[in-house]
């Protein structure tokens, strides 16, 4: 959509379709953070073969998730906790990659059991600049979908503060990134490691806990480097006041296993 947008003689307004297209793959993206030495966490995806799969799980370590490397959402997310369990785990995730996403391909990593998903708003233009605008969290999830957003991420030591932010600088530059975009990682709360987990190549919804501690208009700073303009900022001039929390909502049935629906007004 992107390139036909372009081909028409019109503005896109986000990154350009080169960065969509090598970020959408999280098995590309994990060969381009691991080119730009930003910590990866232990995987395997060489092979599609369910044999292959299953060897790379014993060799990572249970629990191991199983996950598709196209989309996003929570789709095509499975959990084994020991070797009885990878069969159902992969054929599960498998299944709903392809029908989700029309790919079934998956990748096999170390599950964190005490995670915490922190992310890097960062922001580029067509003229080499590329800064963050600070971190937030979205360790607060159900079925993978974040309910609560914040910025700053909390209780972080300063050393993992700038090095995620650090290395979400040096992932977005690497591929010239040149609009809005997020860089996720998940920490180990055991541990203070962090890995990379995937790039968001667009404006979240998340972006306005961002804006109301820096004081900054996103949508204001993607349309001006959209249009081919200057960002007009660099890291020295971005500053954070405050704190700022979102919350989603999320509609359930109740009366049927609480599964995911459209949601009514009533």
């Amino acid at each position: 959509f992107a390139r036909a947008v372009i081909e028409a003689g019109l503005i896109w307004v986000g990154p350009k379709p080169e960065a969509i297209a090598t970020m959408g793959s999280k098995i590309e993206a994990r060969r381009l953070a691991a080119e730009a030495r930003i910590p990866i966490i232990p995987g395997f995806s060489d092979s599609q073969e369910p044999v292959d799969l299953s060897d790379a799980a014993d060799r990572i370590g249970y629990p191991i998730l199983v996950k598709a490397s196209a989309g996003g959402g929570g789709k095509g997310i499975r959990l084994a906790n020991n070797p009885a369990e990878f069969d159902t785990a992969l054929n599960e995730a498998v299944t709903e990659a392809e029908r989700s996403f029309g790919d079934g391909r998956v990748i096999v990593e170390r599950f964190i059991t005490r995670p915490r998903h922190v992310e890097v708003q960062i922001v580029g233009d067509s003229h080499g600049t590329t800064i963050d605008l600070g971190t937030r969290e979205c360790s607060v999830q159900r079925r993978y979908q974040k309910l609560l957003e914040e910025a700053p991420a909390p209780n972080l030591a300063e050393s993992t503060t700038t090095g995620l932010r650090e290395s979400a600088v040096r992932m977005a530059g690497s591929i010239g990134y040149d609009s809005t975009g997020t860089v996720e990682f998940v920490g180990d709360d055991e541990t203070g490691d962090y890995f990379f987990l995937e790039m968001n190549t667009r404006l979240q919804v998340e972006h306005p806990v961002t804006e109301e501690i820096t004081g900054l208009d996103l949508v204001e700073l993607q349309l001006r480097v959209a249009g081919g303009g200057e960002l007009g900022l660099s890291a020295g001039d971005i500053t954070f006041n405050g704190h700022a929390v979102e919350a989603r909502i999320n509609a359930e049935d109740a009366t049927n296993g609480f599964v995911p629906q459209l949601g009514q007004l009533t």
